[in-house]
């Protein structure tokens, strides 16, 4: 059976970014400074990010335009192939028709670079000579020290302990690019040296990094930190992926009743997932959107929506969002992108209002459609993406029961060239 691979010619790639909150109901809820719990102001986050991205933070224009150097960069690998998945669903035998947008064709494997190049950029235009940030599963710290790399800025990579051990092929790509990547908590910040006298045997958290990142951003002159999802300028950068995706199903006259994406900090699913909101929002229509989380850190199915700080230091604004608490490390899962204690703005105020639903899996189930994927569709999904792949297996299997030919579509949001070692522990029975 010929697989179907849709593909966008250059031209038709996005050029703007698309703002959610020109459209939502109701504002979010602004950050809060935790000195005073009052707004935090444009100028009190000037210290760690560029001033370009905190307007981008803040605003309420509907549209943004990418800068053409952005674009120029973007072209490396947008518009991203969109393909139908005929193996998988003749594999279960669903009426459903099932696509997925794929990328894991960037160079640094993942969806992180639309984000990561933007970021670098707008830092370089301010004449930023450094940037810290952190990563988990280490898709975020490849892609941001490609993105230095590229503009020549220096690159300090926190990575989450755990990841940093499981993936050290990850590592060897930052620093490949240039990137100096640290296990964290590290000795090289005050609060990692606390961390590690307190717990020396901690598997970190992405809550730990970024408190990590912050500080020393915040001690250096010469440095900003960039973060890689959650924060809305993140979100933003992330809509190409959906905006190409409606471009790329009007070709086979199709538009989806279920749009699925992983959901750790949230901007992979904002990605995909904004541009059919706002189709809702407008009374067009009326897709589904499904953010999928493991079931070790279930922060939209099990946490709490309420302002809470973004690290586990209580450096950063408190935001109102869903949250496990900052202080909560969750298990060293393998999927250590999703591994996150809260979520983006943006996307809380979704789930909590019921424009978008959340479903959480543990990693067997994720693996098991991992594998089943990769044996129909060729390609090795990420961990991260493979919670998509579960969700979108299972609402398959739903039509088959119903006889319904709904149009299902997911994002592929990375490739798991570097995962082949969780790989071999799913099959040795290893995962915990």
């Amino acid at each position: 059976m010929e697989q179907t691979k849709i593909i966008l010619d250059e031209n038709e790639m996005p050029r703007q970014w698309y703002n959610v909150l020109a459209d939502l109901s109701s504002p979010l809820d602004p950050p809060l400074d935790p000195r005073t719990m009052e707004p935090i102001s444009p100028e009190a986050l000037e210290p760690i990010f560029a001033k370009e991205l905190i307007k981008q933070e803040m605003s309420g224009e509907r549209y943004i335009d990418i800068p053409e150097e952005v674009l120029d960069v973007y072209r490396l690998w947008r518009p991203s192939p969109l393909f139908r998945a005929h193996r998988l669903e003749k594999l279960l035998k669903t009426p459903a028709k099932i696509y997925y947008k794929y990328e894991g064709v960037s160079p640094a494997g993942s969806h992180k670079t639309n984000t990561s190049i933007a970021q670098a950029y707008y830092n370089m235009k301010e004449g930023t000579e450094r940037i810290t940030t952190e990563t988990g599963a280490g898709q975020w710290g490849s892609a941001l020290s490609l993105a230095c790399n590229y503009f020549d800025i220096e690159c300090k990579v926190y990575m989450v302990r755990s990841s940093y051990y499981q993936k050290p092929y990850r590592k060897s790509l930052m620093t490949l690019w240039g990137g100096n990547v640290v296990p964290s908590p590290s000795q090289d910040t005050e609060f990692g040296k606390k961390i590690l006298a307190e717990q020396p045997d901690t598997p970190g958290s992405l809550g730990i990094a970024i408190s990590e990142a912050v500080e020393d951003a915040a001690a250096h002159e010469n440095t900003k930190y960039a973060l890689g999802s959650v924060l809305n300028h993140v979100v933003l950068h992330q809509t190409v992926i959906g905006s190409e995706c409606k471009k790329q199903l009007e070709m086979v006259e199709t538009y989806p009743d279920i749009v699925i994406g992983c959901c750790g900090g949230g901007s992979n699913l904002g990605g995909i997932g904004l541009e059919f909101i706002k189709d809702r929002l407008e009374g067009k229509h009326n897709a589904r959107v499904i953010a999928v989380e493991p079931s070790a850190c279930p922060t939209l199915t099990k946490g709490d929506y309420r302002y809470d700080f973004g690290d586990t230091a209580e450096m950063t604004p408190l935001l109102k969002m869903y949250t496990l608490g900052h202080k909560h490390t969750p298990p060293a899962i393998h999927a250590g992108g999703l591994r996150y204690h809260g979520d983006s703005p943006i996307i809380s105020k979704l789930c909590a209002e019921g424009l978008l639903e959340a479903v959480s899996y543990d990693q067997y189930a994720v693996f098991d459609a991992a594998v089943q994927f990769a044996r129909t569709e060729a390609i090795v999904p990420a961990p991260e993406s493979s919670h998509a792949i579960r969700c979108a297996i299972d609402e398959a299997l739903k039509c088959k029961q119903t006889g319904e030919e709904k149009t299902i579509l997911f994002n592929l949001s990375g490739h798991g060239h570097f995962d082949m070692g969780s790989y071999d522990k799913y099959f040795s029975g290893e995962l915990s």
